[in-house]
């Protein structure tokens, strides 16, 4: 990866975070295009990717997020932002429901997604190695978070596929605008980077247990937990080979 040193790093963490973020509406177009037959298979799979989707959530608060977030940080500072996290969208999820909307999964993505990109960023100045493993295992991430999200949103009913499609191509720019400031700002100041980290960590825990966790379940089928194992794997093997 040297011919990487010859660019600036916020030049790589553009590329990178773009890269990864690539797979949120791709996520959702094949969401969209999924049809299996017969239709009892159809049901498995959704829930199968449901909870894959939160098992790798899961993985990235216990082995990513909590790890690196709490290094930096005494006990007070990271007890205080994850449970701050966690009310934070407590709240915002009330809020939500009350003007009857159901957005868990797409909160749960772009709050896993923000941290994670701005750590890419900040990371790319030294380890550029490490950097583009983190970027492969965030983009498998986001694919099934994105299948996810979309088809959460379009069984609401309140919006068209089309529409639907044209917001996350617009939630890519999300990694970019991350990973530069974790790049540029945040570079040498790992503090503000744990805070961040600690504060998504509390607040997805809670959307998982909360809303993503009983969506998965399914009656008399074992593809919903195989699914949370298979995602918290998916994890597991990013954190072991970094």
């Amino acid at each position: 990866m040297a011919f990487l040193d010859q660019y600036p790093a916020w030049v790589t963490a553009l590329l990178f975070s773009t890269l990864a973020g690539a797979t949120i509406p791709l996520g959702a177009y094949l969401a969209k295009v999924e049809h299996i037959s017969p239709n009892w298979l159809e049901k498995e799979f959704r829930h199968f990717v449901i909870a894959f989707g939160g098992g790798a959530l899961f993985a990235a608060v216990s082995l990513v997020l909590v790890p690196e977030g709490t290094k930096g940080l005494d006990v007070f500072w990271g007890i205080g932002l994850f449970l701050a996290g966690g009310f934070f969208f407590y709240f915002l999820d009330r809020l939500i429901q009350t003007h009857g909307g159901s957005y868990s999964q797409l909160i749960a993505m772009v709050s896993d997604f923000m941290p994670e990109a701005m750590a890419l960023g900040a990371m790319l100045n030294d380890q550029n190695d490490a950097a583009l493993l983190l970027t492969l295992l965030i983009a498998l991430q986001n694919l099934p978070e994105g299948f996810n999200a979309y088809r959460e949103i379009l069984c609401r009913g309140s919006h068209k596929s089309k529409r639907i499609l044209f917001w996350f191509c617009a939630l890519v720019v999300v990694g970019p605008i991350s990973a530069f400031l974790g790049a540029e700002f945040l570079s040498g100041k790992a503090i503000f980077i744990d805070a961040v980290m600690m504060f998504a960590s509390g607040g997805i825990l809670y959307l998982v247990f909360q809303d993503i966790a009983p969506q998965a379940h399914l009656k008399k089928s074992w593809m919903p937990p195989l699914g949370a194992v298979c995602g918290y794997a998916l994890g597991l093997l990013g954190h072991m080979v970094l």
